[in-house]
């Protein structure tokens, strides 16, 4: 503090988390940045007066800044008290920082007697000149007055972030934004805001998106349906199939040109099993019919004969598109042992149709994967160890809902570390790809309901707090960020300058660094806890490339 001491400041990372009575983590003043690179940090701000008031946010700085306000949201469902472990913030319901909204003419309101924060971001262009950049954060009384002021130092190193080349997927949802904004599915306005969804995403290390082909068969109960998005357009007459693929065709576009390179297609069969067919609607006698759903089995006759036409059209129409080599098909999510052969079975088939495409399924069971019935899984991070103790090829990897004990997630309740500690462990294990299912799912479990995601970030108890969805659904059809998305931002800027390292040394010499004084080697349900680790990591990484690039 150099003036007044009505309000009390402290510089914090982007991984603390300040709630209204505490702050939890570190006072901090001094960071270190490659060329292209987001560095983010937060100021928590505690008003010590009687009335609560307005406040004006300056920031000041000759590398570009911008500020949002943490927003406090109500989490009444922050883990399950059946599976969960000490490394959890709280767990129990309260208001919890997660929401990071824009500050209407860059004013915000404190609270008397309790910590609010901004979060600020400053953007390290690429071929930024190597050097100490002094920042300064000052907070104004609405009447003029200075309230605070704080400074701090970023140290650009003399190089640029690399490439991703880690494939990342957050399962997006075209129907939730129908849904929650009340448009017509694929009218143009929901092809804006679905645009600006998938932009966002993109530009947070996001490179492959679910396609919906069909409706994807996911998180929906058995003989309910979910708002009907379907890409494909499809007639059946006189017992042949046609199908237009248009809106397959805008959607690739689309995204593409926000910076996706990967898509995955919808499912095709239902989840845990592969049980039914999806919902798939059709053109009969001029009127649009469901021809297969829950009441289909997966291996009826008709549905095969269905995809043995589908599915060499839909390839020849993306290798049209100059997705060679880009695109993954998906069997059936997370089947179990009783489901293997039936799986083999709908797997053969598909291969048989699609060519060189790849498959990509999330898996738990070992055994689908020593009998090379899924070549390239993506393997739920608290059963992944046999699976790297047998490896033989690519492998994925994916965290959700039920890895709550030991292994990194994103739960609101957690601290932010061990959300970030993920990218540090993708690098190490050298994973192809990183998926989650949950981008923007704005519904209850199974999808009996739809929910207000500012109101319930838990899904009404359906899943902890935090799980379901990253982003939330803005003012204008645009998303507003969580603090854990910008925290997996940040891993994924972890795993390039790792990257970076490696290019200039091997993968060896970076894990002896990144290991370097700990009493056991990082896996992924054994790590560091707490902000400084991976703080004090990155640091150290960033000064190495210095060293070694001078």
């Amino acid at each position: 503090m150099k003036v007044e001491k009505k309000v009390t400041v402290q510089i914090v990372s982007s991984l603390a988390k300040v709630f209204a009575d505490e702050i939890t983590g570190s006072y901090m003043t001094k960071w270190t940045a490659l060329g292209g690179e987001r560095v983010s940090f937060q100021l928590a701000m505690r008003l010590e007066a009687r009335l609560s008031q307005y406040a004006r946010v300056e920031l000041e700085g000759s590398l570009p800044m911008t500020f949002r306000e943490v927003k406090l949201v109500p989490v009444a469902y922050p883990c399950r008290s059946w599976q969960s472990d000490e490394d959890y913030i709280r767990k129990t319901a309260g208001l919890y920082p997660d929401l990071l909204e824009e500050a209407e003419g860059g004013v915000i309101r404190l609270a008397e007697g309790q910590w609010r924060s901004i979060w600020v971001d400053i953007r390290v262009p690429n071929g930024c000149t190597a050097g100490d950049y002094p920042l300064c954060v000052k907070l104004w009384d609405m009447d003029g007055t200075k309230l605070a002021e704080e400074e701090l130092v970023l140290t650009v190193v003399g190089a640029d972030l690399p490439p991703q080349t880690l494939k990342r997927t957050e399962w997006f949802y075209g129907d939730c934004l129908a849904d929650y904004y009340g448009v017509e599915v694929f009218s143009e306005r929901h092809w804006q805001i679905m645009e600006a969804f998938i932009r966002r995403a993109a530009e947070a290390g996001c490179t492959m998106i679910l396609t919906p082909i069909f409706t994807p068969p996911l998180d929906t109960e058995v003989g309910m349906e979910r708002t009907t998005i379907q890409l494909v357009e499809i007639e059946r007459r006189d017992g042949e199939y046609r199908f237009d693929f248009q809106k397959l065709e805008r959607w690739v576009r689309m995204c593409e040109d926000c910076g996706i390179r990967f898509f995955e297609m919808a499912h095709l069969f239902t989840q845990w099993g592969a049980a039914a067919a999806p919902k798939i609607m059709a053109t009969l006698e001029g009127k649009k019919t469901r021809i297969f759903g829950w009441d289909t089995p997966a291996d009826g006759e008709e549905y095969r004969r269905f995809l043995k036409a589908f599915l060499p059209k839909l390839c020849e129409t993306l290798l049209r598109l100059g997705l060679a080599g880009r695109v993954y098909f998906h069997i059936s999510d997370e089947p179990s042992a009783e489901h293997l052969e039936a799986y083999k079975s709908k797997k053969e088939l598909v291969k048989s149709l699609i060519g060189e495409f790849g498959i990509l399924d999330a898996l738990s069971d070992l055994s689908f994967y020593e009998q090379g019935v899924v070549e390239e899984p993506v393997c739920a991070s608290n059963h992944i160890a046999p699976f790297l103790e047998r490896r033989r090829g690519k492998l994925w990897s994916y965290y959700c809902i039920s890895q709550a004990v030991d292994v990194a997630n994103r739960f609101i309740a957690m601290p932010s570390a061990r959300n970030r500690i993920y990218g540090y462990q993708v690098f190490k294990f050298e994973m192809e790809g990183i998926l989650h299912w949950g981008y923007n799912f704005y519904n209850a479990e199974r999808s009996v309901k739809r929910i207000n995601p500012y109101q319930s970030v838990d899904g009404e108890a359906s899943f902890p707090a935090g799980d379901a969805f990253l982003v939330y659904p803005g003012k204008d059809g645009k998303p507003e960020d969580s603090i854990r998305m910008m925290v997996m931002e940040e891993a994924m800027e972890d795993v390039r300058a790792l990257q970076l390292l490696e290019s200039l040394t091997d993968h060896e010499t970076v894990l002896r660094l990144v290991e370097e004084g700990l009493e056991e080697e990082i896996t992924f349900s054994q790590y560091p806890k707490g902000e400084s680790f991976c703080l004090e990591l990155r640091r150290r990484v960033n000064e190495k490339i210095a060293e070694l690039l001078s």
